[in-house]
């Protein structure tokens, strides 16, 4: 008895592994660079992927993260509703220079704003930018691979 829990475990785990890579990929992804840094994102263009985000998913593979694409250039705010994974976000211009990074917890409302007009804003698991020592004013390549946003 104690085996077939054991293998219900592993079999859950390999099953939340696969949802949430078959989620990372239903959505474009496209390879980004900061401060020699590399990661691919996934690319939330639509406003339904813009609002559902990162929501409800268990983990979120290492050097990964999604990229969030607004229409026009404005003050934007993120927020962790329904949302399981530690994340840091970084918000960046139309000029793909990152504005300002807020680390935010799970499950919580409380909104992380731009502090300038954004374009786009990145988020990542919480530390992967500090880990890097990527700091406000980096550039990021790879933008102009971005769908446009509708």
């Amino acid at each position: 008895m104690r085996y077939a829990g054991i293998r219900i475990s592993v079999f859950l785990m390999i099953g939340i592994s696969c949802v949430a890579h078959a989620e990372i990929s239903a959505l474009p992804g496209i390879p980004l660079t900061i401060a020699n840094h590399e990661l691919r994102a996934e690319v939330a263009y639509t406003q339904q992927a813009r609002a559902r985000g990162l929501m409800f998913r268990p983990v979120l593979p290492e050097n990964t993260g999604m990229l969030f694409i607004f229409p026009k250039s404005a003050y934007y705010s993120m927020w962790m509703r329904n949302t399981m994974i530690p994340l840091s976000v970084a918000f960046i211009d139309e000029k793909g220079i990152i504005l300002n990074i807020a680390d935010m917890e799970p499950y919580t409302l409380t909104a992380h704003y731009s502090a300038g007009p954004a374009k786009y804003a990145l988020e990542v698991n919480r530390g992967w930018f500090a880990h890097k020592k990527i700091q406000a004013g980096e550039y990021v390549s790879g933008l102009e691979h971005a769908p446009a946003a509708e």
